[in-house]
């Protein structure tokens, strides 16, 4: 608005041109001299210059809002720009209608903890027909670690849509909106997203994933620095898609180990080292999200998917429109399903620590690639 044209804001004609022949063209020409200096360089009255700048300040500056006014809006651009829904209620409400366009949406956890289940259930609901509450589009995943599974997916299908997958040639059509693409370094990956951005239009794609960024990069790039300045291409990249394209866009994350208070993310959180020496409780070994710092500032949504005593969690740990959350989670049959649809809020350093707890290695596997094993042979 600074630059909007002084002949553009309906000033009298005669102060207008006045402005105009002592080049003053725009609004922050006017605005960066006092009163004074412009009586002195427009050659006219105190009460015609004070009431041009009233008019031209009144144009330019933004109208006072209330913060009820804000969050109305808020919630209106939110509801406007569009969700695929999770079928998860209580993870759903907390996020006004599920997985939101046009951003990045993040599962970290550990291996086995369920974010690929995830994935797959929302593979589905992206390709089900509108009629059914789907965005009845095609989907693209990016399978880089080969986790994805045909006959998972349509094990998930067949009991969570049975109406659908149990007619004739539904589940090879359902399956068949789901391009599977498996690059295997960073370059080969900037290829696809090059092509992507072509087959986001022209196939009517409604969902990307990639699962998982973390393996791509952390394979090629041990050194932070170099990781860091690779990465940061490849998710300027994914967000301009996302915002282009106006669909959502989900990544997978690794967890890594960290000695030391890292849960405490930011500066101003963190603990003095005096203060860590005088109390080595506090220096303790846990989980957290991989890719550093700078990409989590470049998700919007971050979820965190973990097991505590055994039982497993979703934790909404990002979010601009809801307060930490954690939900209680199984894997069935169908994918993943809540156990309460009531979230518990979290505080402090429980956000954005992550736990692996109570899950032996084996029921971790069973729950993953093997799952579909399992639940073939029950």
């Amino acid at each position: 608005m600074a630059n909007k044209l002084i002949n553009q804001m309906g000033l009298p004609k005669s102060i207008s041109n006045i402005f105009t022949a002592r080049n003053i063209i725009t609004a922050k020409d006017a605005l960066s001299h006092t009163e004074f200096e412009l009586m002195e360089l427009l050659d006219v009255g105190k009460e015609e210059v004070t009431s041009a700048m009233a008019h031209v300040s009144e144009v330019v500056c933004p109208p006072c809002q209330t913060a009820l006014l804000l969050l109305e809006q808020r919630v209106r651009n939110e509801t406007s720009a569009g969700h695929l829904p999770s079928r998860l209620k209580g993870l759903d409400e907390a996020l006004c209608g599920g997985i939101p366009f046009g951003v990045l949406t993040e599962l970290v956890g550990p291996a086995g903890i369920g974010k690929t289940q995830f994935c797959l259930k929302l593979s589905l609901l992206a390709s089900l027909p509108a009629t059914c509450g789907g965005l009845d589009g095609r989907v693209i995943y990016i399978d880089v670690e080969s986790k994805f599974r045909s006959k998972r997916l349509i094990e998930i299908g067949i009991n969570s849509f049975p109406e659908i997958f149990l007619k004739k040639g539904m589940a090879q059509e359902m399956a068949g909106r789901i391009l599977i693409l498996r690059p295997t370094s960073l370059s080969e990956f900037a290829e696809s997203l090059h092509q992507i951005k072509v087959s986001l239009l022209q196939q009517q794609v409604k969902l990307l994933i990639i699962d998982s960024m973390a393996a791509l990069v952390l394979g090629e790039h041990d050194c932070g620095t170099s990781r860091q300045q690779a990465l940061g291409w490849h998710v300027s990249f994914i967000k301009s898609l996302a915002e282009f394209s106006r669909i959502p866009v989900v990544l997978t994350n690794q967890v890594r180990s960290h000695i030391g208070d890292e849960s405490r993310m930011y500066s101003f959180q963190a603990q003095s080292r005096s203060i860590i020496k005088d109390n080595p409780a506090t220096y303790d070994s846990h989980l957290v999200a991989a890719l550093g710092i700078n990409w989590a500032h470049a998700v919007t949504i971050r979820l965190v998917l973990e097991a505590r005593s055994g039982q497993r969690f979703i934790k909404l740990a990002k979010s601009p429109i809801s307060p930490p959350l954690a939900f209680p989670f199984k894997i069935t049959s169908s994918g993943v399903v809540l156990l309460d649809d009531d979230g518990i809020e979290m505080k402090g350093s429980e956000i954005n620590t992550i736990h692996c707890q109570g899950l032996s290695l084996s029921s971790l596997a069973v729950d993953s690639s093997e799952y579909v094993l399992c639940t073939k042979n029950t």
